[in-house]
């Protein structure tokens, strides 16, 4: 049996650790290439010694999503490697505890906290978006899928910023799929609830119970539930799929 990725490359971001690494992970086993970028050159080379060792083919390229240079170079790297870019995962992000303003309403957000929020969660996406679609259009087609969140359809109390920007990143999402429809490019999101990640770890310190409860499935996520959805929209079981937003949460925004 034929894997749905054979054969083609994968760029992840934020690729090293959560979410990311779980589907670098699902990526291999379904047969693509893999390139995972990330932050952390240690958390990318081991990454990419774990894809390996496996039996997957991976490269790894550190950088960050917020400088233009750093993105080109993490698409070059997987043309150079592999001859071609067929998805991208635009996963890299950061979350509300991890600047200044954590736990704070919306008027008491400081003006650097919401900017470094934008500049990582929705300008990071934007940037390798641009990146990814000319290489895609000009190859003659590809598919890239944004993490997005459940913040991005609702509003998140203390994490103002936050929602703003995941909420962009489905703005980005649709006006993409519809502008490169044409080229053969697919852009969807995928919008994680509650996952068992780095990421999420304060929020359950701190409102484990609460979440809990308003969870239909009554648990949290794991970073490979979220995976099993980005390699099928990555692949061509989901060629007819573009500008759409998939829930992965367990049911928590139906109510």
């Amino acid at each position: 049996m034929t894997c749905m990725l054979e054969g083609k490359t994968v760029l992840i971001t934020g690729g090293a650790r959560g979410i990311g690494r779980a589907t670098a992970l699902v990526a291999a086993r379904e047969g693509a290439n893999v390139v995972v970028s990330d932050l952390s050159a240690k958390g990318v080379a081991d990454a990419v010694a774990a894809l390996n060792d496996a039996g997957g083919q991976a490269r790894g390229v550190a950088g960050d999503v917020t400088r233009a240079s750093d993105v080109d170079a993490m698409v070059q790297t997987a043309v150079e490697a592999f001859g071609r870019l067929d998805a991208a995962f635009n996963n890299a992000g950061i979350a509300p505890y991890q600047v200044d303003s954590a736990g704070k309403n919306t008027a008491d957000w400081s003006e650097e906290a919401f900017d470094r929020m934008v500049e990582v969660n929705l300008k990071g996406v934007w940037l390798c978006m641009r990146a990814e679609l000319r290489q895609m259009v000009a190859a003659g087609g590809g598919a890239i899928v944004n993490t997005a969140s459940i913040a991005g359809l609702i509003g998140i109390r203390t994490s103002s910023a936050y929602t703003a920007a995941k909420h962009g990143v489905i703005g980005l999402t649709k006006t993409a799929a519809i502008e490169y429809g044409t080229s053969n490019v697919r852009v969807n999101s995928v919008c994680p609830g509650f996952i068992e990640t780095d990421m999420t770890k304060v929020s359950m310190q701190n409102r484990g119970s609460e979440i809990l409860s308003l969870i239909p499935f009554g648990r949290m996520g794991a970073p490979q539930e979220i995976a099993e959805m980005v390699c099928w929209l990555c692949s061509d079981h989901a060629s007819y799929v573009s500008g759409a937003n998939f829930n992965v949460d367990g049911g928590y925004v139906a109510q």
